[in-house]
């Protein structure tokens, strides 16, 4: 059994992981979250699986030091290459975002043909096609590293010509190969919605993994007694390691709402 008044904890490289808080707003409006964004260290996409294992250990503390009931690893970076060591860790329940990602994936894609773009690290680690292919070993598999993405979004470029320009670079590949589901595996991509939905037309079905774990979470907490009481209003605490203020002025696209107050630690 959760202690319900205790918060979800949620960690990413950056801002990203605000697009999970901002689907478990819709989808948990009475529970307090506790968010740690590393924005010193962005992006995780290039970095060694021995560093994304330390910066993730290093998150997840944090947020213990918090008394958080469950930690979400908003990072599909730190989700490829350190959730297990996260799981085997920690006491409170450890949830990634690929899982509920790759499941509604399978569910949706009608002939088999799923695409997944992602950071470099995350491509690289395979990890989405190995979760692909438990569920259904006949599925077709394409995927596409697209690491210009997070800075464009970061430096609020989202409805620039060039990042349109730099996702039809990236994406031609996969509309090649006639793919029927899309699945963004990166917090962040979600913001690109539009752009990606117009290169890569409407008969694609795209999957949001912050929508996917948010619905994840819910059933969890559901499940072991740990919602927070109905009638209570849920609050956001954020955290980040550098640049508060640029957090604060991106991080309400990402989020849909004004960040009011944000403390560097």
């Amino acid at each position: 059994m959760m202690e319900n008044n205790q918060a979800i904890g949620i960690f990413d490289s950056g801002l990203g992981g605000l697009t999970v808080i901002r689907e478990l707003l819709k989808a948990l409006p009475n529970e307090n979250i506790v968010y740690f964004g590393d924005t010193a260290r962005v992006p995780y996409g290039n970095k060694s699986k021995k560093t994304i294992s330390r910066f993730s250990i290093e998150n997840a503390d944090f947020l213990i030091k918090h008394k958080v009931k469950i930690i979400v690893v908003a990072c599909n970076t730190s989700c490829s290459l350190s959730l297990n060591l996260l799981k085997k860790k920690y006491k409170v329940p450890v949830v990634g975002v690929i899982e509920p990602a790759v499941r509604k994936a399978v569910e949706r894609s009608r002939g088999l043909r799923v695409g997944v773009i992602g950071t470099r690290g995350t491509i690289k680690s395979n990890v989405y096609n190995q979760a692909l292919k438990r569920i259904n070993k006949r599925i077709k598999i394409f995927s596409k590293s697209c690491p210009l993405f997070v800075p464009l979004i970061e430096e609020d470029w989202i409805n620039d010509d060039i990042t349109l320009n730099i996702g039809r670079r990236y994406l031609s590949e996969l509309k090649k190969r006639e793919i029927d589901t899309l699945i963004l595996a990166c917090t962040h991509y979600p913001l690109l919605m539009k752009a990606i939905r117009k290169i890569m037309g409407r008969e694609v079905e795209l999957i949001n993994s912050a929508e996917e774990v948010a619905g994840h979470v819910k059933e969890l907490l559901e499940l072991s007694g740990g919602l927070r009481g109905a009638k209570q209003k849920g609050r956001c605490l954020f955290y980040v390691s550098d640049e508060p203020a640029q957090f604060v002025k991106v991080g309400g696209k990402f989020l849909g709402r004004k960040i009011s107050c944000v403390r560097k630690v």
